[in-house]
């Protein structure tokens, strides 16, 4: 009964603004990735199907999402589900950090999962765990140019990967899913009780071992950036990510006009982590000197990368008067939440690889 409701309650979700493709009606690279999606996750969850009407983006997700966190070759799933979690909280994702919470019910202990979730992180009482969720939670917002890591160098690829992986899905499903996982009317103990379920209905794709690199065929190959060489201990999550770095580059260059791609990477260049604020004058100053077309898939991209929790209606619904198809639409906002996921990742490079500007 708690599956079966738990299932529906995911599957039914409410996917904002795009019509996913069906997992019936999916073929292709479509129905490749989301038959690795349902083995691995028990269905073909909500942020797999946003990412559908653009194939290679969907593929270049999953490989995100799956590389660094599935496989635990080095780091033990608890600690990644911590990473994970604490990014959410930093970027304001509720829907993530219900997620991800919930898989530390069952992989580590109530208490430390919502003291994450609280952003209370002092008191997590595992030290492994409350040592990788600080680090997680500013790691975007660096203090020096080559920040001290608190783990050993050969968990870099795959913790530096959670981080990365998870500033770009926390932007995409703040843009394009409900605010909430759970129901939010429910009452603390309620939410908890929940939790506990759901943590133990998912024990198979929590705890189950996952072979290191299933995902990364799924793209043709493609050389890992120098931005990228924190992934380059662990091949899969290097081809992984050398591989969906050309496949979000190549959704920019459909989706958002060059003008507005120099603008994203030159804010990016000088940002270290700072929040916008609730106003959107910082957008709207940067945006002007565009052409007027423009103008909409320059507020989309930077609201994306920067803030994502405020794109709403009215910015998708601008975006669409001049780029009307669902493809452009997830093509945009993954090049935009790509973009400030790769910067963050930037700053991880291991000793001797160029500063990041």
């Amino acid at each position: 009964m708690i599956a079966r409701r738990v299932a529906s309650s995911v599957v039914q979700r409410q996917v904002n603004y795009v019509t996913p493709v069906p997992q019936g009606s999916a073929r292709g690279l479509v129905a490749a990735v989301y038959a690795q999606v349902a083995q691995e996750m028990q269905l073909v969850v909500p942020p797999a199907q946003l990412h559908s009407p653009s194939p290679e983006v969907l593929a270049a997700y999953w490989m995100v999402m799956r590389e660094p966190l599935l496989p635990t070759e080095n780091v033990d799933r608890a600690t990644k589900e911590a990473v994970a979690a604490a990014v959410s909280v930093a970027n304001i994702c509720p829907y993530c950090v219900d997620m991800h919470s919930v898989g530390l019910y069952e992989l580590s202990t109530e208490h430390d999962a919502e003291a994450i979730v609280a952003d209370r992180l002092a008191e997590i009482t595992d030290r492994r765990i409350r040592e990788a969720a600080e680090w997680a939670r500013t790691a975007h917002q660096p203090q020096t140019a080559r920040p001290v890591l608190p783990f050993a160098e050969r968990d870099r690829p795959e913790l530096v990967g959670v981080v990365v992986g998870f500033h770009y899905v926390a932007r995409v499903v703040n843009v394009f899913l409900a605010n909430f996982l759970l129901p939010p009317g429910l009452t603390p103990r309620a939410r908890r009780r929940l939790k506990r379920g759901i943590g133990w209905l998912l024990q198979g794709t929590l705890r189950d071992a996952r072979e290191p690199g299933r995902s990364v065929e799924l793209l043709p190959p493609a050389p890992l950036p120098a931005e990228a060489a924190w992934a380059a201990g662990s091949p899969h999550v290097a081809g992984a990510m050398a591989r969906a770095y050309a496949a979000f580059e190549a959704a920019g260059e459909r989706a958002v006009p060059p003008a507005v791609r120099e603008l994203v990477v030159e804010r990016l260049a000088a940002w270290r982590g700072e929040e916008t604020g609730l106003s959107r004058q910082w957008c709207e100053r940067l945006i002007a000197p565009l052409p007027e077309p423009e103008r909409a898939a320059g507020r989309l991209a930077l609201l994306t990368a920067f803030a994502s929790y405020q794109v709403d209606e009215e910015v998708v619904t601008e975006f669409r008067r001049h780029q009307p198809g669902d493809a452009a639409l997830v093509d945009a906002v993954a090049w935009a939440s790509f973009a400030a996921a790769r910067r963050v990742g930037a700053w991880y490079a291991p000793a001797g690889s160029p500063e990041p500007v």
